[in-house]
């Protein structure tokens, strides 16, 4: 595993619309533990999207939007990091 996988993205900034407290929720696939947005933060994410498709944005949903992106490349990131984790760790057993 080379140094860039070990690397974690740093976030500027969350949307403000993002409620702390149950937004991202936690999954298990093959034993390992995934982080997932919640319910609502997937809804609000597709209103953002459904209004972009419609031209009908404020600069300030613009804004929005973008920040949720770099919030799902930062979880997709961690998801990446714990997998290729796992998958040394499991490798490491079996050699």
């Amino acid at each position: 595993m080379n140094n860039s996988q070990l690397t974690i993205p740093k976030l500027n900034h969350l949307p403000e619309t993002l409620s702390r407290d149950g937004a991202v929720h936690l999954e298990l696939e093959q034993g390992i533990v995934i982080f997932r947005a919640s319910v609502s933060v997937q809804e609000r994410i597709n209103e953002l999207l459904d209004k972009q498709k419609a031209n009908m944005m404020t600069e300030e949903e613009e804004r929005e939007l973008l920040q949720y992106e770099e919030v799902d490349d930062y979880l997709s990131h961690v998801n990446r990091l714990i997998r290729n984790l796992s998958q040394s760790s499991q490798d490491n057993l079996a050699a």
